[in-house]
């Protein structure tokens, strides 16, 4: 790869807004927006959950720095309020992206377990 490609953010933008696009299919905004009709806790998770797993192994595959990881969350952030979600949402589902792909990846931490044990 490139350094132009490197430090260009098109990737990570165009990925960032598919990630909202197809958390906006599965929980629509107006559902967020809803005041009579609530949506389980357990199915919003399972939105989330799927679409960060998915953040993960665009993390993985495309190796990003803090740079890029902070794109990642901003693009997202802006892309949810536009597709018209609450500050709430848009605030806990924004974290929950950033914090999962700021994490080490599980074979790293139980690599390092390992070590400590000897």
């Amino acid at each position: 790869m490139g350094i132009l490609q490197r430090l260009s953010g098109k990737d990570v933008d165009q990925f960032a807004k598919s990630l909202a696009v197809e958390i906006s299919k599965r929980y629509p905004p107006s559902l967020d927006q809803a005041k009579e009709k609530k949506i389980s806790q357990n199915r919003i998770a399972r939105v989330l959950e799927d679409a960060y797993g998915k953040a993960i192994e665009f993390k993985s595959a495309k190796n990003l720095g803090v740079y890029r990881k902070a794109r990642l969350g901003n693009t997202f952030r802006w892309e949810l309020t536009e597709l018209g979600y609450s500050k709430p949402f848009v605030e806990m589902a924004t974290e929950g992206l950033v914090v999962y792909i700021t994490r080490k990846s599980p074979s790293a931490q139980e690599t390092k377990a390992g070590s400590d044990k000897r």
